[in-house]
Formats: structure tokens, C-alpha cells, sequence
């Protein structure tokens, strides 16, 4: 028998051994203060508030019943001592909000809870659960956490996938441990309790951030002629990294070495910008002016609407620095590393593994849009697109523009899905 009573004082835990010799916990105490009752709660003699009559000889009758001070109540909590759990940290419980029993404390196979959070956090900083404190954990999500904790069943599941993950290759023929346990996650109800879902506030700031970036860049495109391309880089490396979330870093004049353009003869080549992702990883970006027949030549080709030569010049220039990246290798990721440390994450090392290069140029092709030439060259720029995909993304600033329109209105359904901001 277990139970918690709580006292104006504090928390008190009275505690019967099932065992049938329930004088254990007393010599336990007296020869070595300290007993572990409930296979959780480590009490010594001094917590103890009615020590048995050893000339009655109390501590034997197996409806002894033993009375231990658990916690003190102050400020609105329950203070327990981490000693008590077998931890560093001391535990603040509401004193309100929560029933106190066993399970608060002992998951399945009696692995501690608040164990386990304390192998999360420094020796010593409280666990604080409910109330009112800045630090504490809100009493939902400690009820999320407990109805979640791993039970039996999934702790067996989980044991069978890592053995199968281990020895599937061996064992023939091997029931699919790791499917089995899948499947179980997949059943069971989601840990994420639905308010969690609920972010309105963000949403709003996605969706006017995206505005933001759309809208500049419309007004930019309608005087396009009065900026120079030095303008345009700098105002798309602005939102370059808002609208590519992927990357974390933008390096400018990126120098490395050219040793094959002349034979004999060692040369620097300079890139204009240069893309870190969050894993290291590199990417060229090439950004040109809008105009207006940047991507497709005037003239058709047989039929065939061809690149512009600006485009041409683009993808060439483009190629040629994946080239002499690629060819750097090692050596180039270790000396761009040391060369850009204060510009990347603490920690981030650039690597050079097939990387890609991005082109923004130009603007789509205006022809009367019900005209046959509007579909071939809509058709023919795909064409071109896709040819260089596998190393090059090519983009227009109406592509920009649709990407744009397509994020937001997305944004726009998802807000519309959420409860209304008070």
C-alpha cells in the first residue's frame, strides 16, 4: 500500500510493505538510514515522522503502517527534496491542479519521470511543474507528457526494431520488427495535443512577410530601368534568405583559384555570391537585371525559341564556377571555411559536394498570351529549364513573383483554417 495525504504542512507518504515481513523498511532505516520504499521514493530515519516501538516490536506486525514527510508546502508548492526521487534537483509541484499519487512519478518498468528530465538539465536547477513561476512546466503539458510516456508495449516493440535493425541481414526469414513498431507509433494518438497545433500569431507574420517581399519586389520590377544590377543584388539578397529558408549564409566575392582555363598558368576567378545551407553544403547564385528579353532570343531558331545571350552567358559563367569548385575539393573546403568563419554559424564547416548553382534573370516572355508563339515559348523555356536542372535552377522574376503568390495563399487557406487572433 502507497498512498499521498496531503497535510496543511506539506505532503505526507504512508506506505505498508506487501511483503509479508513488514519490519524490513525500519531495520533498513536504523542500519543504514536510508530505505527505498515504492521502488521509487528513498527516505532516510530523520523523515520517519512515526518510528516503530522497538520493544512492542512494531516494525514486524504487517499492518504497520510507516508515515514519511515527502514534501514541505510553501509559496503554492509542494517542495520535495531531489534526494527523495534519486535525483540532483529539486521538484515543485502545485499544490493545486494535480493529484498526487505514484503515477506522477513511476512510468511503466518504474522508470522515474523525473529522472528523466533531470538527465536533461543541470545538477540543481529545480523542476518546476504547474503554478505560476516563469520556469515552470504548464500542468497540460505534464499531462501530455505523462499520457505519452512509453509504455510497456512500445518499450517491447522499440527493443524488437533495434534488434532487428542489428541482425535483420542474418536471420532469415525475420518478421518486420521495425514495421511492427511503426505501425503501433502510427496508432497511437499524436503527442501533440491540438492546441499546440494552433499558431495564428505565426501564420500572420509568415504571411505579412511574404507580402512584404512581394509586393517590394513588383514596385522594384515596374522601375526596373532606373536600378543597376548592383541594386538588384542587394535588395534580393535582403529576402534571399526569407524566401530560401534552406540556406543560412550568403558569402560575397568569393574568390578560388582557376588552374585549367590556361594551361601552366594559375588564375582567381571571383564569384559574386555564394549560398551556405544549413549543412555546409555550397551554391552559386547568379542574379542579373529584369529586362526584358533576357531569357529567349528574339529570332527563333527552325522553330525553336533558343536562349537569350544573356541567359547563355549565364549558365556558361555559372558552369565554369561549379567546375573549378568541384575541382578545388577538400583543400577549397577547408581554406573557404577559415576565410568566412565569422560569417557562418558557430560550428558550420562549408563543403563542396556537388553543388548547384540558381540564375535569376530576365522576365517571361510577353506575347499576346492566346498566341500560338506564347505557348511555344513557354514550352521551350521549360525545355530549357529542365535540361540544366540537374545542376542549374533557372528563374525569372515572374517565377520569383508565382512562388511568391503560391507561399501566401497556401498561408492564406492555413490561417483561414485557425481559430481568430483575440
Amino acid at each position: 500500500m502507497l498512498e499521498f495525504v496531503v497535510r496543511p504542512l506539506g505532503l505526507e507518504l504512508r506506505y505498508r510493505s506487501d511483503r509479508v515481513a513488514n519490519g524490513w523498511v525500519w531495520k533498513a532505516l536504523r542500519e543504514d538510514d536510508s530505505a527505498k520504499v515504492g521502488r521509487m521514493f528513498e527516505f532516510e530515519q530523520r523523515d520517519l515522522l512515526n518510528p516503530p516501538d522497538e520493544e512492542d516490536d512494531e516494525g514486524e506486525n504487517d499492518d504497520y503502517i510507516y508515515r514519511f514527510r515527502f514534501a514541505k508546502r510553501q509559496d503554492g508548492y509542494f517542495h520535495i527534496e531531489g534526494r527523495v526521487l534519486g535525483i540532483d534537483n529539486p521538484v515543485l509541484i502545485a499544490d493545486s491542479g494535480l493529484k498526487v499519487s505514484r503515477k506522477l512519478f513511476v512510468a511503466e518498468r518504474d522508470i522515474s519521470i523525473f529522472g528523466r528530465i533531470a538527465d536533461l538539465i543541470p545538477a540543481g536547477q529545480p523542476i518546476v511543474v504547474g503554478g505560476d513561476r516563469d520556469d515552470a512546466i504548464p500542468i497540460p503539458d505534464f499531462k501530455a507528457l505523462l499520457a505519452n510516456f512509453p509504455n510497456t508495449g512500445e518499450l517491447n516493440r522499440y527493443a524488437a526494431a533495434r534488434v532487428a535493425t542489428v541482425i535483420g541481414d542474418y536471420l532469415e526469414p525475420l518478421r518486420d520488427a521495425r514495421e511492427q513498431y511503426e505501425a503501433y507509433l502510427n496508432r497511437r494518438r499524436s503527442t501533440l495535443g491540438e492546441q499546440s497545433l494552433r499558431q495564428p500569431e505565426l501564420l500572420r507574420t509568415e504571411l505579412e512577410k511574404y507580402v512584404l517581399i512581394r509586393d517590394t519586389l513588383v514596385e522594384w520590377l515596374a522601375g526596373a530601368d532606373t536600378r543597376s544590377e548592383d541594386d538588384w543584388q542587394q535588395m534580393i539578397l535582403q529576402f534571399l534568405l526569407l524566401i530560401f529558408p534552406k540556406y543560412v549564409a550568403v558569402l560575397g566575392k568569393v574568390r578560388i583559384p582557376d588552374a585549367y582555363s590556361t594551361p601552366g598558368v594559375m588564375r582567381i576567378r571571383e564569384i559574386d555570391l555564394v549560398l551556405v545551407d544549413a549543412g555546409g553544403a555550397l551554391d552559386i547564385i547568379e542574379i542579373k537585371k529584369p529586362f526584358e528579353n533576357a531569357v529567349l532570343a528574339r529570332k527563333p531558331y527552325r522553330d525553336n525559341h533558343v536562349p537569350a545571350k544573356e541567359l547563355a552567358g549565364g549558365i556558361m559563367q555559372a558552369e565554369k564556377y561549379l567546375f573549378h569548385l568541384s575541382k578545388w575539393g577538400l583543400a577549397g573546403e577547408k581554406a573557404l571555411t577559415e576565410r568566412y568563419r565569422e560569417a557562418l554559424p558557430p560550428g558550420l564547416s562549408i563543403r563542396i559536394a556537388n553543388p548547384k548553382a540558381m540564375i535569376i534573370l530576365g522576365r517571361d516572355p510577353r506575347p499576346a498570351e492566346d498566341s500560338p508563339t506564347a505557348a511555344s515559348q513557354a514550352l521551350d523555356l521549360e525545355i530549357i529549364k529542365r535540361k540544366y536542372a540537374n545542376m542549374i535552377d533557372i528563374l525569372t522574376y515572374n517565377d520569383l513573383i508565382r512562388r511568391l503568390n503560391n507561399i501566401i495563399a497556401a498561408l492564406q487557406r492555413r490561417a483561414e483554417a485557425e481559430e481568430p487572433i483575440p
